[in-house]
């Protein structure tokens, strides 16, 4: 049974903690708010858990950092020159085709008059392609950190044999280059500790009340009378009134124990795959910035997928050869020593770009789509209202 309870034997549990005065029989209770509030250690002491055998290093609440990845049984197998790639050029788009991406992207705009777009005459339109190389590293990594939850009876098994590494226990991988996580249980971690938030009582006193079980009453302000000398209805004269928090027992059930008294205790294994990606935008000399290539795609003119994928070779811009090899190299020292490379995959994707000028009003103007969206920049549209001027 939980030593708080509604008797008054138990009532008065605890009275360096929670400021408890026994009352006299038949008198009121009061109490003495203590000078600070213990609200109890927030997290648990070292002391609560066990030492597990491959887990020295767990701590609780923070995990124990990135776990290593044990070297493997066998070489791992050595990365292949991805195959040859055939020459791609993508055709300049048309007259049309630039007038009605235009149009499009003035409609978008709400601020935005249309008639440049319908009725402006082109006078030019220059391509400029540039290729994209995409280097992605699919890595799995695992933390581990000690985590507790009320005991209701689960299984204790910590001890019946030793726990499995944290690179032994099986986890099902979900498909290339999609992110995903999962926590597990270790197996033969779990045991049953006393609560370290109620000291095993299951209880804690009753923040609202500070323990008392009672509170002032808030009609007559703790004087037991109103209007002079009527009794006050409310808390029939004695100047306090149940507390409606813990329904005047003066403690509540513990938040962490659930009033269980006992926490069972254990190693979670948290397991992540993260698609690592870095990406090489080839330099152009069209004016368009380079950061609104990030949202469009190109015509992809190379793929190469292996576990350990082998820098390009051979392609016609040499600024991509070098930097397959700069992100392939990084991405191995950077994610080999705290991960484990699950896959890679290189691409390059050619983007077209193409530069429109174009007469409206007797003077000249310019504009940009680019992608296989056929996306427009125009920053100096020429009609505009008052309204985007002010934003």
């Amino acid at each position: 049974s939980f030593p708080f309870s509604n008797s008054s034997q138990n009532r008065n549990y605890g009275i360096a903690h929670s400021g408890y005065v026994p009352a006299a029989q038949g008198a009121p209770a009061m109490f003495h708010p203590p000078a600070s509030e213990s609200p109890g250690p927030s997290a648990p002491p070292a002391s609560m858990f066990d030492s597990m055998p491959g887990y020295e290093g767990t701590v609780a609440g923070g995990g124990g950092g990135f776990l290593p990845p044990p070297m493997p049984a066998y070489p791992a197998p050595q990365p292949e020159p991805g195959p040859d790639q055939p020459h791609w050029n993508i055709p300049s788009i048309t007259e049309d085709v630039a007038r009605e991406a235009f149009i499009q992207f003035a409609l978008r705009h709400c601020c935005y008059s249309s008639a440049p777009a319908k009725d402006g005459v082109i006078t030019s339109m220059q391509p400029f392609n540039t290729y994209r190389y995409r280097l992605e590293t699919f890595t799995e990594s695992r933390s581990t950190e000690w985590s507790h939850e009320p005991y209701n009876g689960q299984p204790v098994d910590a001890y019946a044999q030793p726990p499995p590494g944290p690179w032994d226990i099986p986890a099902k991988t979900p498909s290339f280059f999609m992110a995903g996580k999962q926590i597990i249980k270790v197996p033969y971690t779990s045991s049953v500790k006393s609560c370290h938030m109620c000291l095993g009582m299951g209880r804690k006193p009753c923040r609202n009340c500070a323990g008392s079980g009672n509170k002032v009453c808030w009609v007559c302000n703790g004087s037991g009378l109103r209007q002079g000398h009527q009794q006050c209805h409310h808390c029939h004269g004695r100047g306090r009134e149940n507390c409606n928090s813990c329904q005047g027992r003066g403690s509540r059930p513990c938040d962490t124990c659930r009033g269980q008294q006992q926490l069972l205790v254990y190693i979670n294994l948290t397991i992540e795959w993260t698609n690592n990606s870095d990406d090489y935008v080839v330099e152009q000399s069209s004016g368009l910035q380079m950061k609104n290539l990030s949202k469009v795609s190109g015509k992809e003119v190379f793929r190469d997928s292996q576990h350990m994928v082998y820098p390009v070779m051979g392609f016609p811009d040499r600024t991509v050869v070098l930097a397959a090899q700069r992100l392939v190299s990084e991405h191995q020292s950077k994610y080999f020593q705290t991960s484990r490379i699950i896959q890679q995959r290189q691409t390059i994707e050619l983007i077209p770009i193409t530069k429109v000028t174009y007469m409206w009003k007797q003077k000249s103007h310019m504009f940009f789509v680019y992608g296989n969206e056929f996306a427009v920049n125009a920053e100096d549209y020429p009609a505009t209202c008052c309204c985007c001027a002010i934003m």
